[in-house]
């Protein structure tokens, strides 16, 4: 017995659905609860919540692609979209639905001539960096080697080439889409140029990418690494104000909390409060030792790891996986002064987290110079975005964690009222309007009753068809 939620089914017994028709015209993998990787599969979808899909497909090309989302169709079954499973919301799994997880689809094509990359929705932002390093090219992304290039991709970006080069979706080109009525579209500032410029901030709501056409930027020795210094509101206000003011080659993410027992870090300060500041300046090498001199000497630093670096080496540097759970409330702000930074301090050591984490993007450059409407991003002036993390063990905690984040991050309204798609949990509707401004939802709503009248893809941070 099946019932419906939405109009679209969460439970099926998939020993009852038309398997033989679906697996007949696919090349990539079915994974059902009757399979022994079925228990492994669906606890590497969770992120946060562990559910139980009907149905894990692993498509190997954008034909794959087609055929689950005509099957998705045919059957009612609620589709869910993984790329790399960093939905802080778990959009990317569903109990009792079809889980299209794009892990297999990692092919990468690169023309280092012409500077550009075709690169399958699978890849993740370290993969991708990898590859490309090899020519001494590279494509903004975020912070985070193992997120997936579709969801990142799809919500914006900001990472650490944001004031170089911009937010990702500055450097995408073109891409490959699967609409809802399982075309397999191609699409740019020139064809299709709606649905181009929706999926350009617009999330996951018009379909599922495929591949990307990024432009590749020549980023290869930088001066970078990490920075730690005291977690004094003055020097973070100072931080701030500095990162500010620098040239648009260097991009800073900050986070106040807790310094963790690595090597480097000296044990009377480890579990106490500090700034790590992650640096890139991409540029001329001596310029980049010049830049980032000031900061050093806001305080006398806890450890000092800056200096010339491949690229490629900034994600491993703080890309360790940990076995906590998250929590995240985010927004934009003007200013950190020090009193904003005061507050930050306390309510991180209110925080009954075992890891309380506030991490602020200075923003600015390139970012700021696309205007608002271009693309479906629409926060270009917003100055800085800070969050507010607590890391934790068990779901029964999370309630309490997802109140202190929110209550910290009100503490910090200066105005801005804007987020960030990708920063967002499942927050209602309200923080949704915060990350989509009338305007830019409004069009949205037109272009996901083009491309997606029914609404199969709304495992996201939905955007409803605009009634007729």
């Amino acid at each position: 017995m099946s019932h419906t939620r939405g109009g679209f089914n969460t439970q099926f017994d998939a020993a009852s659905l038309p398997l033989e028709r679906l697996r007949a015209g696919l090349i990539g993998h079915i994974i059902t609860p009757e399979d022994t990787d079925y228990e492994p599969a669906r606890i590497g979808l969770a992120y946060k919540a562990v559910r139980r899909p009907a149905l894990i497909v692993r498509p190997v090309d954008a034909y794959d692609v087609s055929r689950v989302v005509l099957f998705a169709r045919e059957t009612g079954l609620e589709l869910a979209v993984r790329g790399g499973g960093h939905s802080m919301a778990g959009y990317g799994t569903s109990d009792g639905g079809i889980v299209l997880d794009l892990s297999s689809m990692k092919g990468l094509k690169i023309n280092a001539e012409e500077r550009y990359a075709w690169a399958e929705g699978g890849l993740t932002a370290g993969e991708y960096t990898a590859k490309t390093a090899d020519y001494g090219l590279a494509t903004g992304f975020g912070d985070t080697a193992s997120v997936g290039l579709g969801g990142l991709t799809t919500g914006g970006g900001i990472g650490y080439l944001v004031r170089k080069y911009g937010m990702t979706i500055d450097s995408l080109l073109a891409a490959r889409v699967v609409t809802a009525d399982g075309q397999i579209r191609y699409t740019d500032a020139e064809t299709e140029p709606d649905l181009f410029w929706a999926i350009r901030g617009g999330g996951g709501n018009f379909g599922v990418v495929t591949h990307f056409k990024f432009q590749l930027h020549p980023v290869d020795t930088i001066v970078g690494g990490m920075l730690m210094l005291p977690a004094d509101p003055e020097v973070i206000a100072a931080f701030a104000t500095l990162a500010d003011a620098a040239p648009d080659e260097l991009t800073t993410i900050a986070s106040i909390m807790p310094a963790p027992p690595l090597p480097f870090v000296p044990a009377e300060h480890r579990g106490q409060l500090v700034m790590l500041a992650m640096m890139v300046y991409a540029g001329d090498v001596e310029e980049g030792l010049r830049v980032v001199e000031p900061f050093r000497k806001l305080a006398q630093p806890l450890a000092d790891l800056l200096g010339p670096m491949p690229y490629r080496q900034i994600y491993r540097e703080m890309d360790e996986e940990n076995p906590f759970l998250s929590t995240l409330r985010s927004k934009f702000i003007d200013t950190i002064d020090v009193r904003t930074a005061q507050t930050m301090v306390d309510y991180l050591r209110a925080s009954k987290s075992p890891m309380p984490i506030a991490e602020f993007r200075v923003l600015g450059g390139a970012m700021a110079r696309v205007p608002a409407d271009a693309t479906a991003f629409a926060h270009r002036s917003s100055r800085i975005m800070v969050s507010f993390i607590a890391l934790h063990e068990h779901h029964s905690e999370t309630a309490a964690h997802t109140a202190w984040a929110a209550e910290a991050i009100a503490a910090l309204d200066q105005g801005d009222g804007g987020a960030y798609v990708n920063f967002l949990d499942d927050e209602g509707e309200a923080r949704l309007r915060d990350a989509y401004p009338t305007a830019t939802r409004e069009r949205l709503a037109a272009i996901k009753a083009k491309y997606d009248p029914t609404n199969l893809f709304h495992r996201n941070q939905n955007i409803a068809p605009k009634a007729e």
